[in-house]
């Protein structure tokens, strides 16, 4: 879900007026030539992805069967992708039919892939948030080796991000607040140790607001 009203909320809160804070996903709604509102739509993406400085997946999620919808032909689509982007000074690429969003830190790139007519500055917020949620969850340390040891909440971040394609949250504070969550009602019985040990760490980290920006 998208945060909205921050300037009526600090606006409120500088006259003393009760305020709250609304969260609500975003629908698109769209007009035909004859003026007529169609039926509303989701804001969606078609997939999301980490790479490594070779092109190599550490993470991937696609949300149309449609779309290369054999584990062959998404990497095929990956090392394309990488291989396009990686020296390139642009955020934005189409390939394969998508609009492809990226950044990239250290030995890693983001990609936040979308339908061909979807928004571009929604699939860019969407891309923003996922590597924000990653720096939180990391402590900034936005490398390849950290991912791959909080691999787990990493996941469950991308989950709350985006949940069967529909964007959900934008907001990394908030998405990086219910991992929290989330892994603190993970039973014990289901971890491994390697699992528990991040867990422990990282409910200390949120629960400790300094530590995060």
């Amino acid at each position: 879900m998208f945060p909205i009203g921050d300037t009526a909320i600090r606006k409120g809160r500088k006259e003393g007026r009760p305020v709250t804070r609304v969260h609500v996903t975003l629908i698109n709604f769209d007009i035909n030539m004859d003026g007529q509102l169609l039926e509303p739509t989701l804001y969606t993406v078609k997939g999301m992805a980490i790479l490594d400085n070779d092109g190599n997946r550490i993470l991937a999620k696609y949300y149309d069967k449609k779309i290369f919808p054999t584990s062959k032909e998404q990497k095929a689509f990956e090392k394309n992708l990488f291989n396009k982007t990686h020296r390139a000074n642009a955020e934005i690429i189409m390939l394969d039919g998508l609009t492809c969003v990226y950044r990239s830190n250290v030995d890693l790139f983001f990609y936040v892939m979308g339908s061909s007519h979807e928004n571009e500055l929604i699939l860019m917020s969407v891309l923003n948030c996922l590597y924000d949620s990653v720096s939180q969850i990391l402590r900034k340390n936005v490398e390849k080796r950290a991912v791959l040891d909080s691999l787990d909440i990493v996941m469950l971040a991308v989950d709350e991000i985006c949940d069967g394609g529909i964007i959900l949250d934008a907001d990394a504070s908030s998405v990086v607040q219910r991992v929290a969550l989330r892994t603190d009602d993970i039973p014990l019985g289901e971890q491994t140790v390697a699992q528990t040990c991040t867990q422990l760490q990282w409910s200390h980290r949120a629960r400790m607001p300094g530590d995060l920006p």
